[in-house]
């Protein structure tokens, strides 16, 4: 039995970080697509470098720390009309910047920009506690989705309700930061997102649409929640977060940058005893001037850390009911 050949393209997906003002920021192209473009094997000696020189030509910015994040391989959340063209498989990335590194000019005439993540994942800030569309949206679809008859659909090791709990705290379980992916995938298979009926699942040409954030292109909103998974997780047990400030920093911008990019609001002593304890910081001598009240210490990452033990990051725990 001869096997039919469908070609195949590898494409570059950066999934590019940075915090500002409180707010997680990722970059993107005309609004809604990450930087991407595809792999040339005789122009790109390695993955990274083909990515690295992609995003250059897209944004004007030259990446900094760069980790590969997943492959991405379905058919059809690349799509294209009829889905006739080459299997196309997306190695995605995620990269960490500080806005104050960035040329703004330059980025601007390259046609690119930054947008906060929870404009495409509003569930998922719950720094001033529980987000209303969870209630008002999601969880009602959800519902509906469970209720179904699941006659032909994939066997998975835990039925639709248990998997719905799981990812969204629901029923007993806890709300857990990490599981931005499954929370998204789980919309994705339910057809409540819009990248869904566009791609055209069955499950999402019956579904009534919700307001479930901004849809991105092809399947960038996916490879997005993935970089927020490994980010949240990551912050845990390295200092990733240091990427994203600037050299010198007060201990309440340091919180809030974790505030950010976890989506939880933490107790303020709480996560001052936590970095102290972990010896993750320095002071300068320095102050800073703030808004109110007396000026701030000044401090820095301590990078002989990384040569003293293994995993150095923030092991915090959220405030209750935060």
């Amino acid at each position: 039995m001869k096997l039919r050949q469908r070609p195949i393209e590898i494409g570059l997906n950066a999934a590019i970080v940075a915090v500002s003002d409180r707010q997680p920021l990722i970059l993107v192209v005309g609004g809604e697509t990450l930087p991407f473009g595809p792999f040339d094997p005789l122009a790109h000696r390695t993955f990274e470098t083909g990515l690295r020189a992609w995003v250059a030509e897209q944004t004007a910015l030259k990446l900094g720390y760069a980790e590969q994040l997943y492959t991405f391989g379905d058919r059809g959340r690349h799509a294209t009309t009829g889905d006739t063209g080459p299997h196309l498989v997306s190695v995605g990335y995620l990269a960490l910047t500080r806005i104050s590194d960035e040329p703004s000019e330059a980025l601007a005439r390259a046609g690119a920009s930054w947008r906060r993540w929870y404009d495409f994942f509003p569930w998922e800030d719950w720094r001033d506690g529980r987000p209303a569309i969870l209630d008002e949206e999601l969880l009602p679809a959800l519902a509906r989705w469970v209720a179904e008859p699941a006659e032909g659909a994939q066997a998975k090791p835990l039925g639709r309700r248990e998997r719905v709990s799981l990812a969204f705290g629901e029923k007993g379980a806890r709300w857990d930061e990490e599981h931005a992916l499954d929370r998204y995938e789980l919309l994705y298979e339910a057809g409540i997102v819009a990248e869904a009926p566009r791609d055209g699942r069955e499950t999402g040409s019956r579904r009534v649409a919700v307001a479930a954030g901004v849809p991105m292109q092809f399947d960038h909103r996916r490879i997005l929640a993935t970089a927020i998974s490994r980010l949240r997780a990551k912050l845990k047990y390295r200092p990733v977060v240091f990427e994203l400030m600037a050299d010198e920093f007060t201990l309440t911008e340091l919180q809030r940058a974790v505030e950010a990019i976890s989506g939880r609001h933490l107790h303020k002593q709480n996560f001052r005893r936590l970095v102290e304890g972990a010896a993750l910081v320095e002071p300068t001598g320095e102050t800073a001037q703030q808004e109110r009240g007396r000026p701030a210490a000044m401090f820095r990452f301590r990078r002989d850390i990384l040569k003293e033990r293994p995993a150095p990051g923030f092991r915090f725990r959220a405030r209750a009911g935060a």
